[in-house]
């Protein structure tokens, strides 16, 4: 018993040392892929940064930088973030095949369906306020100082850092059907409560949507209607997933019946086929 004891030990410390090998290497080439991007694209930042403040100059805005540093850390900074999205599928790539072993088949082919449709979303969201929400606030928020003696001077820092926000909030905003449909699928929460909270869910929409767009009606329905879409497409989603689910969960059920009660027909014939041979 002594030796099976640390025979079973010692599968388990090279089982744990090989997964923590794996982890090594695979955080050493998301490692050296962010590395290898980052100057990459620190070659390219002047560009980026340009290709950001040109939406801005387009309404009138000039920049300015108030620290010997502030426009070289923007270019580090921006530099971070794209090498960030450009080595994310190499880091989701690295995540899954560290995991899939320990998944079934259907757990695999969930992960990569929700992270592929998060990634669509979150970018459709980055894609929406870059096209449409940020013109219309660049815009509104320069003819604050329309008519005034008052003149506009933009650090390069907080004009970067407003956009990179606005793009992180829309595209946070855009991963609610993804978020909906994993929390009914583990059961935290229900379609019926998302119905019957629809009303109250778009008076939120709204309060947010005024919060972080401009004290404009149209911007705010520019940003409410998308999410109000969003929600309702999370509630279809929910609504196809749980009937569904719940027809597997009746079709495993009736499957079971018939087949205890071929086990019970089974048992009945063996005892009917028994009972003579006991008389005789």
């Amino acid at each position: 018993m002594a030796k099976r004891k640390k025979k079973q030990e010692n599968k388990d410390q090279m089982a744990l040392s090989g997964h923590l090998k794996e982890l090594r290497n695979r955080v050493a080439i998301c490692v050296v892929c962010l590395v290898a991007a980052f100057l990459v694209c620190l070659n390219y930042a002047p560009q980026l940064v340009e290709f950001l403040t040109d939406m801005g100059k387009a309404y009138g805005y000039q920049y300015i930088y108030v620290a010997p540093q502030e426009l070289l850390m923007q270019h580090f900074s921006i530099s971070l973030l794209a090498s960030v999205c450009i080595t994310f599928p190499v880091l989701l790539y690295q995540i899954w095949a560290f995991v899939r072993p320990g998944l079934k088949k259907k757990e695999n082919l969930v992960f990569v369906l929700a992270v592929t449709f998060g990634l669509v979303c979150f970018l459709v969201g980055v894609y929406f306020a870059y096209k449409i929400m940020l013109p219309f606030m660049l815009e509104f928020l320069i003819g604050v100082s329309a008519g005034t003696e008052i003149a506009a001077s933009i650090t390069v820092a907080n004009y970067i850092t407003f956009l990179l926000t606005m793009f992180m909030i829309f595209g946070i905003v855009f991963e609610l059907p993804v978020l909906s449909v994993m929390l009914t699928q583990l059961g935290l929460v229900k379609v019926e409560w998302m119905k019957k909270g629809r009303w109250f869910v778009i008076v939120i929409i709204f309060f947010v949507a005024a919060v972080i767009t401009p004290p404009d009606i149209v911007s705010q329905v520019m940003v409410a209607v998308p999410m109000i879409g969003l929600y309702e497409l999370s509630i279809i989603l929910c609504t196809i997933l749980s009937k569904l689910k719940r027809k597997k969960k009746k079709e495993a059920e009736e499957e079971e019946e018939t087949e205890e009660r071929a086990e019970a027909e089974k048992t009945e014939q063996k005892k009917t086929e028994s009972k003579p041979k006991t008389e005789e």
